[in-house]
């Protein structure tokens, strides 16, 4: 990780643990908002406006909490005006890396060879872990947003004067509603799994699993219509569905999250296939890259040996081809 700018420590897939052998997930480090005219966001500065060629996203296609924003951008016809950089899903002892891996970039802007050189350009003092994603000003120079959360809601209304769409992610009038649900699927299934599979007692790992099964068990009582608020797709399914699509490939073995498979609810398992066939979705799932991203994790896999895809998941992805 980074200390005041300086590489020091080898990447570690548990960033800390509380007391009790909880893992405990990094704070997101930059909070600025692009908006329609620049003024400043829920938090940060102001200074972004909504520009088309003006923002780089960095991600990585292992990654949910990237796959959000990808899904977000794809829904909502961004293409054009946020390009994208891929990173290769195979973690190196300096974090994240560009290219060297099919379906990996090399870094357009400054040639980098890791994503944490673009942090110290954000901040040559920074303290921590270069996470994905990451929004990139290209105008200004700095970094903008690197909470998936924010970039999501940004994504979904920055930019409705340059691209209109149909389509409201975050609907005010389901606002509370979202809010209400958006936390605890975050917290116990979407950081569950992290949780059961970094856990560092028994204790944390039975409290982590019991979590992730009793979200997944109300979510397939919820679903009685297309989507978690009815027949209305919002953010809340985009986040739901990052974790439920990558659950059975790497979850369920790699990180003991292992009671029952997503194939073993058949109202989840018809509700992932609906997200999945949406138009773009299916462009921003990369199974290879998902699975052979988390069986590189040598302090959980030490073999790196990495096992084949689910023959359901596998029968999925080959049906959007």
């Amino acid at each position: 990780m980074l200390v005041e700018g300086k590489w020091t420590e080898n990447w570690q897939p548990v960033q800390k643990a509380d007391e009790k052998g909880r893992f405990v997930r990094q704070v997101s480090s930059f909070r600025n908002w692009i908006t329609p005219d620049g003024s400043a966001g829920p938090t940060g500065e102001a200074g972004f406006k909504a520009e088309p060629g003006r923002y780089r996203l960095y991600v990585a296609l292992i990654c949910p909490w990237a796959s959000r924003t990808l899904i977000a951008r794809k829904l909502k016809g961004l293409e054009d005006l946020i390009p994208v950089t891929v990173l290769s899903p195979v973690t190196t002892p300096q974090g994240w890396q560009f290219g060297g891996y099919p379906g990996a970039d090399k870094d357009p802007l400054f040639d980098a060879t890791y994503l944490h050189e673009i942090y110290t350009r954000a901040d040559p003092l920074f303290t921590g872990r270069a996470t994905v994603p990451a929004l990139w000003d290209m105008k200004r120079g700095v970094m903008v947003n690197n909470e998936s959360a924010d970039i999501l809601r940004m994504f979904d209304s920055a930019f409705e004067h340059l691209v209109p769409s149909s389509l409201r992610l975050y609907p005010e009038d389901l606002a509370d509603e979202i809010d209400a649900l958006n936390p605890r699927i975050y917290d116990r299934f979407n950081n569950g799994v992290y949780k059961a599979g970094f856990a560092s007692s028994q204790e944390a790992y039975e409290e982590a699993v019991d979590g992730v099964f009793e979200v997944l068990d109300e979510l397939e009582e919820r679903l009685t219509g297309n989507f978690l608020f009815g027949d209305r797709l919002t953010e809340t399914d985009i986040r739901a569905f990052v974790t439920l699509i990558r659950f059975d490939a790497a979850y369920h073995g790699l990180f003991k999250t292992n009671r029952r498979q997503i194939a073993d609810y058949p109202r989840l398992s018809a509700y992932m296939a609906r997200i999945f066939r949406l138009p773009g979705v299916a462009e921003t799932v990369d199974m290879e890259h998902i699975v052979r991203g988390y069986y590189s994790i040598k302090a959980l896999n030490p073999t790196g040996i990495t096992p084949a895809a689910p023959a359901h998941v596998e029968k999925l992805l080959k049906q959007a081809a």
